[in-house]
This record gives C-alpha cells, structure tokens and sequence, in this order.
C-alpha cells in the first residue's frame, strides 16, 4: 500500500474543479476560509486510503469527501454546487503527477443543516482507484 499518490489525486481534483464551468464564481479550497467565508463553496475535506495492491502491482483506493457548504437561504444552492461536483468528477479521466487513476466513481452524498441552520453542508464521497 502507497498513500504516495494522495497529494497528486487532491492536486488534480483541485484542477478539475476549480477550472469546471458550472462552478464558476464558487471557490474551491483545502481548508475553511478565515474572516468572511464566500456564500458557497467547495472544501476539499478528509479521505481514507486503502492498500489495493495485488500480485499484478500496487495498488490504493481513496475515499474522499468533499464538502459544499452554502449561507444561502435554503438547500438549493448547496444543491446545485454539489451536482456540479458530481458532474465534474464522476468518471473524470483525470492525470495524476504520481500514479495512474484506474477510476473515479461517486458513492454517496449526505445533506444537513449546520450551525442552528444558517449553514447547509452536503458531503460528496468518491472512490479513487490508483494503481502504481
């Protein structure tokens, strides 16, 4: 098992991202804005890694989640960035800096209000697999 790929699948993630027409004017980032956080945006959060080697060659699943965390009145907005996430990512032929993505598939989304619902937050987990 390699985590060695992990700074080159949130890299390209970041790219795909952030340079994807349908969110144009919402930023993406790694970690929480300081001072005043943007109306939405997309925060790439936390992942988990698996050893998926086997005798062909080595081998890592990553489980990660992004977030899009909206003040906007209602879910729609948060909806709607979240779709554009989905859309941009699932299936992405995306070129690492260090292994191969063999695939990226989406799994599973999770909506609540945050923060006595001023905040809606939706959680998107993808699964990577990279073979080395």
């Amino acid at each position: 098992m390699s985590y060695h790929a992990a700074a080159a699948l949130q890299a390209a993630v970041f790219q795909r991202l952030a340079g994807w027409p349908g969110l144009a004017g919402v930023p993406v980032v790694d970690g929480m804005p300081a001072g005043t956080r943007p109306a939405t945006f997309v925060l790439l959060g936390p992942e988990v890694a698996l050893d998926r080697g086997d005798g062909s060659g080595g081998g890592a699943e990553h489980r990660l989640v992004i977030s899009v965390i909206s003040t906007a009145a209602g879910f729609l907005a948060a909806k709607t960035a979240a779709a554009e996430v989905s859309l941009a990512l699932a299936d992405a032929e995306l070129v690492l800096a260090a292994g191969r993505l063999v695939s990226l598939a989406f799994q599973r989304a999770a909506a609540a209000r945050r923060e006595a619902g001023a905040v809606r937050r939706i959680d998107l987990t993808f699964r990577a697999r990279i073979e080395f």
